[in-house]
């Protein structure tokens, strides 16, 4: 009985037209990446964290913290763009908006995986945070308001392909209120930290919410593009309209993501304590400032800056490789914000003590990485493949 209801459900959600060898052959490319580099992660649990991972008791975070910070707000910002397209039927984002809610869940269970082979006990979170709840925490309330966006996701989609429509925006937008207030959360978890001055602060929580945006409307272009380029269609004019709509966006919120990054760094050289100085200093001319310049500045900001303006949001592949760099930006970003508070020591100026720590993340960490991109790009062709024509009805409305 189950069986032949979930066969009816995809029989109406189904894209039989990526029924192909070739996207069957990348779904099982991925997979492979995503079991070889999240089980590489997970051996941690058989050989020890400390084995595999270049962590240390100085520099306890390192690049799975950046990755894991990289889906969560991506997810986030993928959230909040859906939520408001259902909200006010009437953006022109709202054509791709069930996309955008089924990549938010594929987002944030990469950051899940990410971050559950790099915690030493992931389990006792699961337990204790219903257990032995700690109201007084940030990490507690961004474990809480992320658990409870991703079954919010879940049941809002679950609904839109019902039917259930009031049902679905109701969730929606709870989802999207917890989804925010997560984001903000894992700001904090940073903010709060008075002996990492390079954090220390009310700007992260606000910081990440403008990456947020940032992420989601670049993500949303590059996926409703590739969506389209595996299909082998062109994109109708509702949904071009819908993604110059993103471009918009996504232009807007660069020049502030820029501005915003340019005082985060200035203002750490008129005033602070000097720890935060030499963190924004290891970014300008210290052990990162090699991919700070070229990967963060470079191609995560000037690049598609210059992208945007070559195709002045009409040429829709142009803008698709603007979000893609934008996206790499960001993750090198999120990779220097937690770099930069770390490898400055607390202990900087006693004697003996090194201007910066040594940290250079290991190749199982690579590897991690490279996992969960495998399963957010299978995630990807999963949707598109069972619930295409979920994600292409509204056309047809």
């Amino acid at each position: 009985m189950a069986n032949n209801s979930l066969t009816n459900i995809l029989s109406h959600t189904e894209d039989s037209s990526l029924a192909t060898p070739g996207i069957n052959r990348a779904m099982v490319l991925f997979l492979f990446i995503t079991a070889v580099g999240l089980g590489l992660g997970a051996s941690g649990f058989i050989v020890g964290h400390e084995t595999i991972y270049n962590n240390t008791r100085e520099v306890p975070w390192g690049l799975l913290i950046a990755i894991y910070a990289f889906w969560a707000i991506t997810s986030t910002g993928l959230c909040i763009y859906a939520a408001i397209s259902h909200l006010f039927g009437g953006t022109k984002m709202a054509i791709f908006s069930n996309r955008m809610v089924w990549m938010s869940i594929v987002c944030i269970m990469g950051a899940f995986a990410t971050i559950g082979v790099e915690i030493a006990s992931p389990h006792r979170m699961i337990i204790y945070n219903i257990l032995s709840p700690n109201p007084t925490s940030n990490i507690w309330w961004m474990g809480t308001l992320y658990g409870t966006a991703v079954g919010c996701l879940i049941l809002e989609f679950f609904g839109i392909i019902k039917g259930f429509s009031k049902l679905a925006l109701f969730l929606g937008t709870f989802g999207a209120i917890a989804e925010v207030l997560a984001n903000s959360c894992l700001g904090g978890v940073f903010a709060t930290l008075p002996s990492r001055p390079y954090w220390f602060g009310g700007q992260l929580p606000i910081y990440f919410l403008t990456a947020a945006f940032l992420s989601g409307a670049a993500a949303t272009i590059l996926i409703n593009y590739v969506a389209y380029k595996i299909r082998g269609t062109e994109m109708s004019a509702p949904v071009v309209s819908g993604i110059k709509s993103a471009g918009k966006a996504m232009t807007l919120v660069l020049v502030l993501y820029s501005v915003a990054t340019f005082w985060r760094l200035i203002m750490f050289f008129v005033g602070g304590e000097e720890l935060g100085r030499v963190g924004a200093e290891s970014l300008i001319s210290g052990p990162l400032s090699k991919t700070f310049w070229i990967a963060e500045i470079c191609i995560g900001l000037l690049v598609p800056m210059v992208l945007i303006v070559i195709s002045r949001l009409k040429n829709v592949a142009v803008m698709a490789i603007a979000g893609f760099f934008i996206l790499v930006g960001q993750f090198f970003a999120r990779y220097h914000l937690v770099s930069a508070g770390l490898l400055v020591p607390v202990s900087l100026g006693w004697d003996d003590a090194p201007t910066y720590l040594d940290y250079f993340p290991s190749l199982i960490e690579w590897a991690v990485i490279g996992g969960s991109i495998g399963l957010v790009c299978f995630g990807f062709l999963v949707g598109e493949r069972v619930f295409g024509k979920v994600f292409t009805q509204k056309e047809h409305h």
